[in-house]
């Protein structure tokens, strides 16, 4: 049981980190116009929080398969995922992945359609290359039925995180502000740095005591 919580504790750290709920929440506050409802905000919450665990369950799904198919290994993967978290890091620690100033209009576009909640809100905006990589390397690592099930539960706090997030974003807007946002956006960043550089020395180190 302990092994359970442990691995429940430090899987949902990690994607928390990369996923970054009060970050995400932020750059949809800046795509949605000022005169945006509580009631579309819900809508919009719910739906991308659902399309990403949908995301979720298909990468958890298929992940081992394409590793096969292609004749990945896992640690291979992990350099790959690991440079991949490095520059999404250094945008979040730059301040990058934040949306570009838009106008009224250019906003009311970008919530005109229902297909917001899952492009770009969703997908890739919350549910980016980042995560796609740490779901892959974490389900390869988990060989128990406990692993799995870890993973899976740590997810899903992560994704009720998101919905919480957008739900609440106006008034995580009015309490911390969005420079507030931006702030833990950057810490964020460095935590989801450190856990890139882990994977990638790891992966390497794995890999030169294999092939030399």
């Amino acid at each position: 049981m302990s092994e359970f919580f442990n691995l429940l504790l430090q899987h949902t750290i990690t994607m928390m980190a990369i996923v970054d709920p009060l970050g995400v929440s932020a750059i949809m506050l800046s795509l949605l116009p000022q005169n945006t409802t509580k009631e579309a905000i819900n809508k919009i919450a719910f739906k991308a929080t659902m399309t990403i665990v949908i995301a979720f369950f298909v990468v958890l799904a298929t992940g081992n398969f394409l590793l096969n198919l292609f004749g990945i290994e896992i640690d291979s993967l992990k350099v790959m995922g690991g440079i991949v978290l490095l520059l999404t890091a250094i945008k979040m620690v730059q301040g990058s992945m934040e949306a570009k100033n838009q106008t009224d209009e250019e906003r009311m576009e970008a919530t005109k359609h229902e297909e917001f909640s899952v492009i770009p809100l969703a997908i890739p905006i919350t549910f980016g290359p980042g995560i796609f990589a740490t779901i892959i390397i974490l389900r390869g690592h988990a060989q128990s039925l406990t692993s799995i099930s870890a993973l899976i539960i740590g997810y899903l706090i992560v994704a009720l995180s998101v919905y919480l997030a957008f739900k609440y974003s106006i008034y995580l807007r009015k309490y911390l502000g969005i420079t507030g946002q931006k702030i833990v956006s950057r810490l964020m960043g460095l935590i989801v740095g450190a856990i890139a550089v882990q994977f990638v020395v790891g992966g390497i180190t794995t890999l030169v005591s294999h092939y030399m």
